[in-house]
């Protein structure tokens, strides 16, 4: 069966091979066994169910906790000509009853239905009535008690153990540190389930985090000057904050909507199905959006406020770059949010126990804020994963911090705390370090305190860093009512005696930028992006006509492999990923005919053709690569295909870093005399078809060893002119 599963991927898919270990789990299931599968977003978990429940017999039956999920994946599969539907309150009596006549007659691969259906006793009685090739259980996670997305309906799922005992069933989630692994193993029956762990790394997002000082205008700044025209997600606290937020955006003249639970239902889903199908859209949301959400193009994730844990922080920025393509998670951060969040767990009415927990989280989010070494690996350290200390794309290892010397401001700060009384916030007391006599410090005579104006040495900004890293680092405490006050806690001992001395971070202002276009993830020639607007404009028109999102037509990636191949025939269009039987029919002759009618202008040819750098995430592979690590190992540890590990290190060529010899591995005559054949088969206005090429030297060599050496010969034709 594993053959035909092959023959799925490639066909049905247009995938050339799996991506580790999508083979192994697929294989596990086609043996009938059970598995627990932990895998990033965008690592292609839906391919490890959905490939095993077309070639077993039966259907595959999917629980999902979201109906725009459902929907998203339906009208997927769809494309592919896989036979899919679902069975949720969105469809009507008649509707429900068709899907179940297709269900008993044997017409469906895969049917996906939330979880409060499935434990239905008719559910039960129908699904008993017709044979099953397994049961997906999709964010496994919600069934964690101590998770920020449990469902109390994931709970009853151990009945299909029950109810189904030789039936394999696959849980999946994205996020899932050990304890919840160990959760969804017991409260799921799947103890004897095999486990495949994959890296959480996500290798194409980038990682910031900013001192906020005017959160929405730092806000403005990142999207004009990054990611404009692109479509991204803005997380906030409270559901005010979301519509004023997006408002407030709207005015600056971008296309942004709320998303909240408080909003009436069918708003909800007019600005979801918006976000969805419009590839410019911003959405700014409490964390009640998101799961499930399956939009591959999102280029950016903001939080202008902290979330409650580094599993929040992962879910949700994970939102960004399905498709593989580099994507940014920036957070502007400051005290506030400090004081707010401890209010809050000063606050919460949970039990002991489950306050301590989140305590503790609380404590890891504010240590990933404040480190100044390696956020990613800080960030997977958490997961209980080790990886390089150096990550090369986030924020601190692009631009390492400077840290200083605090130990004396921290005295003056924490004595200040003490000689006010302990009952006072950072405002109030930082204008008695700065020497303010204004109205509250008279008020009080703190005027005649020995640290009245000790410390105007800082500004008032350098103050607050001050008083907000030594909250996150435990040295003082918020009071126990909540009301914002400071107070000396038991580890600020040794630190206000002078027995211990603190580092502290100094922080950076963002400086000020201009528009610009999003410039997405490939280096591209003028011409070659006026057909990448082509092809994304084709696509959306087809979209519309279908009522699907673009990204359910074709992906980003496809697009950018038709530019970089530029197929002539439907042949030569079926070798791109993405591209599955049902797709080259549908779509094959209409994209076929853009690309073919394309002209390159020689006046333009090499016009910005050449990239004046590598981006982080190609600076990342290419650091890998030079440390000696064979390609497969890159490909494993940065979770990505050796189709972008080829494309990181053609850009890392171009630029002159490396030789192609280094890539490819080919004796000198080789390459000289693919050299010779590529400029024998340069058209009169410089444009070459590797197919040409690639035919001529009789199939012996790939693609990518044409494209190393064709990025080789352009950079000597840049360094010349």
């Amino acid at each position: 069966m594993f053959d035909r599963a092959v023959e799925v991927l490639q066909t049905t898919f247009g995938f050339h091979q799996f991506r580790p270990p999508q083979d192994e789990v697929v294989d596990t299931l086609l043996r009938g066994e059970d598995a627990l599968v932990v895998m990033p977003t965008g690592g292609g978990k839906s391919l490890c169910y959905q490939l095993p429940a077309i070639v077993r017999p039966g259907v595959g039956v999917v629980i999902s906790p979201l109906i725009a999920l459902m929907q998203d994946q339906v009208n997927a599969l769809g494309q592919a000509g896989v036979r899919s539907s679902y069975i949720n309150s969105t469809l009507s009596f008649d509707e429900m009853r068709s899907v179940e006549q297709a269900l008993m007659a044997g017409e469906l691969d895969l049917l996906y239905i939330a979880p409060e259906r499935l434990i239905q006793a008719r559910t039960q009685e129908l699904l008993a009535q017709i044979p099953i090739a397994l049961f997906a259980i999709d964010e496994a996670h919600c069934v964690s008690q101590w998770g920020h997305d449990f469902r109390k309906d994931y709970l009853s799922l151990s009945l299909l153990h029950e109810r189904f005992p030789n039936v394999p069933r696959i849980a999946l989630t994205a996020t899932a540190d050990a304890r919840t692994r160990d959760e969804i193993s017991t409260r799921l029956a799947l103890q004897n389930a095999r486990q495949f762990l994959s890296s959480f790394d996500r290798p194409n997002i980038q990682y910031r985090i900013t001192l906020k000082e005017n959160a929405r205008q730092q806000l403005l700044r990142f999207i004009l000057t990054e990611h404009a025209d692109a479509a991204g997600v803005v997380y906030c606290l409270s559901r005010k904050k979301v519509e004023e937020t997006a408002a407030w955006l709207k005015a600056q003249g971008l296309k942004a909507l709320p998303y909240h639970a408080g909003m009436p239902a069918e708003v909800r889903k007019e600005n979801q199905t918006r976000f969805l199908r419009d590839e410019q859209i911003i959405i700014v949301a409490t964390i009640a959006f998101g799961m499930g959400i399956d939009k591959p193009d999102v280029r950016f994730v903001a939080h202008l406020d902290l979330p409650k844990s580094i599993e929040a922080y992962y879910q949700e920025t994970g939102r960004a770059g399905r498709d593989g393509l580099p994507a940014t998670a920036w957070m502007a951060y400051g005290l506030q949010d400090v004081i707010m969040l401890r209010q809050m767990m000063a606050n919460s009415q949970a039990n002991s126990q489950f306050q301590q927990q989140e305590q503790q989280k609380l404590e890891a989010m504010l240590g990933l804020c404040e480190i100044t070494s390696c956020r990613r690996h800080a960030l997977l350290h958490y997961f209980g994963e080790d990886g390089a200390e150096k990550c090369g794309n986030c924020d601190n290892c692009l631009n390492p911090p400077e840290v200083w010397d605090a130990s004396q401001a921290a005295q003056k700060a924490l004595s200040t705390i003490y000689r006010t009384g302990q009952r006072f916030g950072a405002t109030h007391l930082i204008d008695v370090l700065l020497g303010k006599k204004n109205a509250k410090v008279e008020q009080f005579g703190h005027q005649q305190l020995s640290t009245f104006g000790i410390g105007k040495e800082l500004d008032n900004n350098q103050w607050r860093s001050v008083f907000r890293q030594l909250m996150a680092r435990a040295y003082i405490q918020l009071d126990v009512d909540g009301h914002g006050s400071f107070q000396l806690a038991e580890k600020c001992r040794p630190l206000l005696r002078g027995e211990s001395t603190v580092f502290l971070r100094k922080e950076k202002r963002e400086t000020r930028a201009t528009r610009k276009k999003s410039s997405g993830s490939f280096h591209l020639s003028t011409p070659n992006k006026q057909l990448w607007e082509q092809l994304r404009t084709r696509r959306k028109t087809l979209a519309e006509k279908e009522g699907v999102p673009p990204y359910v037509i074709f992906h980003d990636a496809t697009l950018m492999e038709m530019i970089e191949l530029q197929p002539k025939t439907l042949a030569d269009l079926s070798q791109i990923n993405g591209i599955g039987s049902a797709r080259l029919e549908k779509y094959g002759d209409e994209f076929l005919a853009l690309l073919n009618s394309h002209q390159v202008s020689p006046e333009n040819l090499n016009e910005e053709e050449k990239p004046s750098q590598l981006t982080p995430t190609e600076h990342e592979s290419f650091a890998l690569f030079q440390s000696g690590m064979p390609m497969d190992s890159i490909c494993q540890q940065r979770n990505i295909t050796e189709g972008t590990l080829y494309r990181h290190l053609i850009t890392a060529i171009e630029l002159g870093l490396i030789p192609a010899k280094d890539v490819i591995e080919l004796a000198d005559e080789e390459i000289t005399k693919i050299q010779d054949i590529i400029e024998t088969h340069r058209e009169a206005n410089g444009f070459i078809k590797l197919k040409t090429v690639y035919e001529n030297l009789d199939m012996a060599y790939s693609y990518e060893q044409l494209r190393c050496i064709k990025a080789e010969m352009n950079s000597n034709t840049h360094s010349k002119s």
